[in-house]
């Protein structure tokens, strides 16, 4: 395909410009959002056994929440039903809810003992997933505008840049497409093994990153959209509202769970029901919010597909199920959500976006390279400074969320032991590491900082075996092993995280001593013109 030459200039600016100017942000927001994959794997690896109560038998629910009733009353305002072996039977909050991120919340554990008496007891939430989701939706940055994060809007202006990037790439690489889109040169300079690797991911995955860019603009301006289109609607509510109830409903008239099961089976016949949250059940305006997964279908939710219903008349108020009740609108909804969580395909669909957001976050990381090289002087040793300021940034950013995300899963089973809150320790171990990272890159050098970071990352990801099995060796000191085939993956694949960042300082520390001389990344000897001619002699 033939492209005037002064075209192809244009849009390689344009791909290069909005590509450095969003990229670090978008590697925060790729390889936090592949690890988001897995959230119900790290939520059962790092909650202590100890917080979750036995389960019971399907007919044992109703009689469970009676007494739960009866003795916690406040848990009628918003208790939780769950069916999944290694989850309590019944949750509610004893300090604050369900929505958001929030580091002292508290919940109510609840089961029937052997003799048939509820037995309940509280516990921290631990929110280890929950930090990795703020991180991938706002990449870390702290503050709110309205009702949300400052980073979400500020990814939101990335994702507009980022789908600038797409297209202008694929213009640009489109003469040489053909030619050059298996090809991995690693003969011919970092330069040029940087450029196939970055086009070879970036044309690969293009329909994926495309599905990303979109669905980020949508949900993190989804609140300007709805107020554009309020003005054209007027006085008219933008959604359907059901009109309140006239008749009070009480507790003592709630049907039992497997009525509201069988009512849930019979308008989502193909899928499994995970857990029901009742809510407001002494009011006009009660709801059952039943949480239903399919691997077989698209999903809305990040895991879930969810159903409401009044739990006394069954009647049912919203349901993102695509069963033909949706409607058009509904349907591309869900499809658009579907794929931006990757809700579908059962494990290996979780896995295939897991290895699609880590090689996005090399795509970002990969064109920051090229970019630095690209403006490398050959022919001196004294790089610009915007390719030192650049270099600094991509090392410190880069590697500081990695090492900040790694140090929070390696403290937590330590931290357990402990009386401190472990989620405020979440958030002081992520933002010590990654601003000691960053300040780390400008003060002693970006090679520097990226061995000792890799090397320091390649460690933590050790530690999550090495516990479990300091675990197993010494019960007495309370740490939990991984006994779940979801935590032993988990530990698994750290420990091969762990070669492969181990292996990376050794080829950044080979390169920074005993690569090309005049570039940012060398710190070993600069030779003098007479000991190369010598060296030539």
């Amino acid at each position: 395909m033939k492209i005037r030459a002064d075209i192809l200039r244009i849009y390689q600016s344009v791909h290069t410009w909005t590509g450095i100017t969003t990229g670090l942000l978008l590697f925060i927001g790729f390889f936090a959002g592949a690890i988001t994959m897995f959230t119900s794997s790290i939520d059962k690896w790092a909650t202590p056994p100890s917080h979750q109560l036995s389960q019971v038998e399907t007919t044992q629910y109703d009689e469970l929440l009676r007494r739960a009733f009866v003795q916690y009353p406040e848990s009628q305002n918003a208790i939780k039903v769950s069916f999944d072996e290694g989850q309590s039977p019944i949750t509610w909050y004893q300090q604050g809810n369900a929505r958001g991120l929030s580091l002292d919340k508290q919940l109510w554990h609840g089961t029937l003992n052997e003799s048939g008496e509820l037995e309940a007891h509280t516990s921290y939430i631990n929110e280890l997933s929950s930090l990795v989701d703020y991180l991938h939706r706002s990449a870390g940055i702290v503050g709110e505008i309205g009702h949300d994060q400052a980073g979400v809007y500020v990814l939101g202006i990335a994702a507009i840049l980022y789908f600038v990037a797409l297209v202008s790439g694929v213009i640009f690489l489109l003469p040489t497409l053909v030619k050059s889109f298996f090809a991995l040169r690693d003969k011919k300079g970092a330069s040029r093994f940087w450029l196939d690797t970055h086009n070879l991911i970036g044309i690969t995955s293009l329909p994926f990153h495309i599905i990303i860019a979109i669905t980020v603009i949508v949900f993190a301006f989804h609140d300007f959209l709805y107020d554009g289109l309020g003005k054209l609607y007027g006085d008219k509510p933008l959604f359907g509202r059901e009109a309140p109830s006239a008749v009070e409903f009480k507790v003592e008239n709630l049907p039992s769970i497997e009525e509201i099961m069988e009512k849930a089976h019979a308008y989502a016949p193909e899928h499994q029901i995970k857990e029901i949250t009742l809510s407001r059940l002494n009011s006009k305006g009660p709801s059952a919010s039943i949480q239903l997964v399919s691997d077989e279908h698209l999903m809305r939710g990040p895991k879930t597909d969810f159903l409401f219903m009044n739990p006394y008349t069954f009647e049912i108020s919203t349901s993102s199920v695509m069963n033909g009740e949706q409607g058009i609108w509904g349907a591309v909804v869900t499809t658009l959500f579907g794929l931006h969580f990757g809700s579908y395909g059962g494990e290996f669909g979780r896995w295939a976006y897991f290895i699609m957001g880590i090689l996005g976050a090399v795509l970002f990381y990969t064109g920051n390279l090229l970019w630095l090289e690209k403006r490398r002087k050959q022919k001196q040793p004294e790089q610009s400074k915007s390719s030192r300021v650049m270099g600094k940034l991509t090392i410190g950013v880069a590697m500081g969320s990695l090492l900040g995300v790694a140090a929070a899963f390696a403290v937590t089973k330590w931290a357990a032991l402990t009386t401190m809150n472990i989620n405020v320790v979440y958030m002081w171990v992520y933002y010590l590491c990654f601003g000691f990272t960053l300040i780390a890159a400008f003060v002693i050098g970006m090679s520097k900082t990226a061995i000792w970071s890799q090397r320091a990352i390649a460690i933590l990801c050790f530690s999550l075996p090495l516990t479990s099995i300091i675990a197993f060796t010494i019960p007495s000191l309370g740490i939990w092993p991984a006994t779940a085939w979801s935590s032993v993956g988990l530990e698994l694949t750290a420990m091969i995280l762990g070669v492969i960042f181990w292996r990376m300082a050794d080829k950044t520390k080979h390169r920074a001593y005993y690569g090309e001389a005049n570039s940012i990344w060398f710190i070993g000897q600069h030779q003098t013109e007479c000991e190369l001619q010598t060296q030539s002699v």
